[in-house]
């Protein structure tokens, strides 16, 4: 059987799509495979990082003074037992030797003496024999 000329071009267009789409899956393939993505990924990474630093460095040469001052006040955050060491043992450095020299006991608080309560006078007990002498003689 002959093909009419239309069938013909219906079939030549066919397989003319069926050859592009097996190129854009295999296009697809290459490009999901795990080594593209990861370098794509790094490469956007960096770039990313890149950026972010740039900006860094432009937010610090416009604010120069906040910035040492946030610096600053990190350091000073995570330095924090150092430096009360150091404040502690040049007050200690720096106070008289009449002074007592323990601050830690003049910082505690004193506890208030508790109120003593008299002792309740009880009624005397009385035995069931002393009780029945009574009732006896009643």
């Amino acid at each position: 059987m002959s093909d009419t000329p239309k069938i013909a071009a219906a079939r030549i267009e066919v397989e003319r799509s069926r050859a592009e789409l097996i190129e854009t899956a295999r296009d697809l393939q290459a490009r999901l495979q795990p080594k593209v993505l990861a370098n794509e990924a790094w490469e956007r990474a960096k770039m990313k990082g890149a950026d972010l630093a740039e900006d860094a460095v432009d937010a610090v040469a416009k604010r120069p003074v906040a910035v040492g001052g946030v610096v600053a006040a990190l350091t000073m955050f995570l330095a924090r037992d150092p430096l009360k060491k150091a404040t502690v043992k040049f007050y200690d450095a720096m106070t008289p030797l009449f002074e007592p020299r323990s601050k830690a006991v003049a910082l505690k608080e004193k506890k208030a003496a508790k109120p003593v309560r008299p002792i309740a006078k009880r009624p005397a007990r009385t035995t069931r024999r002393a009780a029945q002498k009574k009732t006896e003689k009643a």
